[in-house]
């Protein structure tokens, strides 16, 4: 009896098709302490992951345990589930986990309960946070960025020059370690017009998502075109940088809204055809 259930079963690789209820009340296997609760965890308070191995069942459950301490808890514990107030057949209607000498009765569930249709979706929310560490070529790019600049790197055997910086040359393999500033206008070598719309979106379909050569660079970078429409955004436009208000920026690529046009005649096309 395996919790959750998966498809197939992982010895016999048979598919599982009988699906058969288990307790709401359980065993702590083994448990780890989360002292400081991050954003989208189950609790906002200290608590305990846990593997809970249901009775009835025989493979374990990893969930939150609410309990007081890490002194409160033990491989070996007796828990049960709290369920949430409101459910939506998801693994969140499980609430949390706590201990069982301590909980009010949970009714433990059935598989022949609720809707005889087939479950055909489950929406579940995903949280990343990153930590990025930035190299010291990237860093004086991203403290340009604070200042309006656009910073790029020439490489002295090639002249190719770099932007975002890349401390090194891909084609020469020597230190980039010329600094250049570049301006906010250049031309659009290739371009997405974004249609679907996702979880996050932060813009309404359509949109463009397009790689601008800067003038004086030698490779294109993704950012976004506004100020025109969709449809009529094509490659060889000229375009320029449009920044937040001097208020808003700080060390981030993000302070550039967007380009747009800037009403200069459409590049040659052998002007970037090596960029695309």
């Amino acid at each position: 009896m395996r919790v959750p259930p998966p498809e197939f079963d992982p010895v016999t690789h048979a598919a599982t098709t009988d699906f058969v209820g288990v307790a709401s009340e359980g065993t702590v296997v083994s448990w780890t302490w989360v002292p400081e609760p991050v954003k989208a965890q189950p609790l906002d308070h200290p608590f305990a992951w846990a593997l809970v191995k249901l009775d009835g069942a025989d493979t374990a459950i990893m969930h939150a345990v609410d309990v007081a301490s890490n002194d409160a808890i033990h491989t070996g514990m007796r828990v049960r589930i709290r369920w949430a107030a409101e459910r939506v057949g998801a693994i969140t209607d499980i609430a949390c986990f706590e201990p069982a000498d301590t909980a009010e009765h949970s009714e433990s569930f059935s598989a022949d309960e609720g809707s005889a249709e087939g479950v055909t979706g489950v929406i579940t929310p995903v949280s990343l946070d990153y930590v990025y560490a930035a190299s010291p070529e990237e860093s004086a790019f991203f403290r340009g960025m604070a200042e309006g600049r656009i910073l790029g790197q020439r490489c002295p055997v090639c002249r190719k020059v770099y932007v975002p910086p890349r401390g090194a040359c891909p084609v020469d393999g020597v230190p980039t370690t010329d600094e250049v500033e570049l301006a906010g206008s250049g031309t659009v070598t290739t371009f997405c017009i974004v249609n679907v719309p996702f979880l996050g979106q932060r813009i309404t379909p359509p949109y463009v998502s397009a790689y601008v050569l800067l003038d004086g660079a030698d490779i294109a970078f993704l950012h976004l075109i506004q100020g025109i429409d969709a449809h009529d955004v094509r490659m060889g436009m000229r375009v320029e940088a449009v920044w937040k208000p001097r208020e808003e920026w700080g060390t981030t690529i993000e302070n550039i809204l967007h380009f747009q046009p800037n009403g200069e005649p459409d590049a040659a096309y052998e002007t970037y055809e090596g960029h695309l």
